[in-house]
């Protein structure tokens, strides 16, 4: 019987820099709430990262505009706001790839 074997490497992929984004973004919500409710905002976020985001990218899309706004309306810090576009911006990157017929 044969064993699955670890893999020596990974490749690193659009999607990482996405996963990576996202994190970045959730772990700033966390610090901010400290001093803010952002708990409606990190529930969104969460939701964002979820295996059902990830495996349908326009569903992460629909989430994405829904954080956005709640973040606006919520008067999050400018780093947050940062932070959110970093996300729109790597989204919208592997969109236009998978549009263009690129494998991720």
């Amino acid at each position: 019987m044969s064993f699955y074997q670890e893999p020596t490497h990974y490749e690193k992929t659009i999607l990482s820099d996405l996963q990576g984004a996202w994190e970045v973004l959730r772990d700033a919500v966390i610090k901010e709430q400290a001093s803010k409710d952002c708990s409606q905002l990190l529930f969104h976020i969460n939701e964002a990262m979820s295996w059902e985001s990830v495996r349908n990218l326009n569903h992460m899309k629909n989430t994405f505009v829904l954080v956005q706004s709640i973040a606006q309306q919520t008067k999050v810090s400018d780093e947050i706001m940062g932070l959110i576009e970093d996300v729109k911006d790597v989204l919208y990157e592997v969109s236009n790839k998978i549009q263009h017929g690129k494998i991720l």
